[in-house]
């Protein structure tokens, strides 16, 4: 009986510890069907795919253009002048410190050149460039255009992400657009909205206007960067808001693309951008005009001057003429008459479809270079095309 017992209890204890040690080995051994699963669920596994975006997600347009969107920060000289008296007696800023403007911009070359806009680095003593990945360097201004309201700058870092350049001339009003900057200084950030209307003139921001506008919030700080389409292309650069109290109320507006290229290349070619011009002081056509002229709606525009030996005094381009078309291209307010004339080529012959005392006629006009002015305080003072 001893005997028994003695075996009974050797083979008790192997047991346990075979069991004990399968338990802390192998538990899926002993685990039943539910636990089982339970237990590979705990176990994140390698070979899991990644999670695709859900449905109406941008994040792959954002993930794609977030990286090429940096910071501009720049520093200006304050007034030597100090300020108000009364910022000066209730202690104002100290006007010997150098204030510091905030912006965005786009990096579009892997060669280190970067979009943003000419207001945001516009006097700047030193500008700084911080990319999202951390990364920062010192920028050094290429050109600047206060016509578009763009500048170009460049810095020397390796391996740049950038963004590409989208087709503006397909956008249509309801397109989804993201807004990409960094507004308020709180970081990258992308809002969402979509196009509200093309081809805004005449707001009295930039001498040549044909904004993209979007209902996507742009704030202070927005201002250089990218608003992008949903591949993640670059759509245009947003420039300015609308707004009373300086935040944004849904109506912004951004460079198209097409124009930015334009004048990237242009000012890395050459510093500066070259347009057409022909001479004349326009006006656009009121209805009390059109009643006077009797055109058959208040559409073109008039002619109150002409500069002498231009070139349009020189194809005989008269005061009081209205400006029907150019190149074949309608003109229907000054804001398209300047669009159409600065895309012209310096030197080439284009015609002019004019209204004279109710006769149509063509005229020739050989395009002249537009003479490179300071930027006005108020654009719309002195457009001349």
């Amino acid at each position: 009986m001893r005997r028994l017992w003695l075996i009974f209890a050797q083979v008790t204890t192997v047991a346990l510890a075979v069991l004990f040690a399968v338990r802390m080995i192998a538990p899926q051994w002993l685990a039943r069907p539910h636990e089982e699963s339970r237990l590979m669920l705990q176990i994140p596994s390698a070979r899991t795919p990644a999670p695709t975006a859900a449905p109406g997600s941008y994040s792959a347009a954002a993930l794609k253009a977030m990286p090429a969107v940096v910071s501009v920060t720049t520093t200006r000289a304050r007034s030597p002048r100090g300020g108000s008296p009364l910022e000066r007696f209730f202690g104002g800023p100290d006007p010997s410190q150098p204030t510091v403007g905030l912006g965005s911009g786009v990096i579009v070359s892997p060669n280190g050149y970067v979009l943003t806009n000419n207001h945001v680095i516009e006097g700047a003593e030193e500008i700084e460039v911080k990319l999202a990945d951390g990364r920062e360097a010192a920028a050094k201004v290429v050109g600047r255009d206060p016509d578009t309201d763009l500048a170009v700058l460049k810095i020397g870092l390796p391996n740049l992400p950038t963004l590409a350049f989208g087709d503006d001339t397909k956008a249509h009003v309801g397109d989804v657009v993201l807004a990409i900057g960094y507004p308020f200084g709180v970081g990258q950030t992308v809002t969402q909205g979509i196009i509200s209307a093309l081809g805004r003139t005449q707001l009295g921001i930039n001498t040549f206007e044909n904004f993209i506008q979007t209902d996507a919030a742009i704030n202070p700080g927005n201002s250089g960067g990218a608003l992008v389409d949903v591949y993640g292309n670059l759509l245009g650069v947003n420039t300015a808001i609308f707004s009373r109290s300086g935040g944004s109320l849904g109506i912004g507006f951004a460079v198209p693309a097409s124009t930015a290229r334009n004048v990237l290349q242009q000012l890395i070619a050459t510093g500066h951008v070259v347009r057409g011009w022909i001479g004349v002081e326009p006006q656009d056509v009121t209805l009390q005009m059109a009643q006077a002229l009797n055109l058959p709606e208040a559409e073109g525009v008039i002619v109150t001057a002409v500069l002498r030996n231009g070139p349009a005094d020189l194809a005989g381009i008269r005061p009081g003429d209205v400006v029907m078309d150019v190149a074949g291209q309608p003109v229907r307010n000054t804001g398209q008459l300047l669009n159409v004339v600065a895309a012209l080529k310096p030197g080439s012959d284009t015609t002019l479809r004019v209204l004279r005392k109710g006769r149509e006629q063509n005229l020739r006009v050989k395009v002249g270079t537009r003479p490179q002015l300071p930027a006005p305080a108020n654009p719309s003072d002195d457009d001349q095309p």
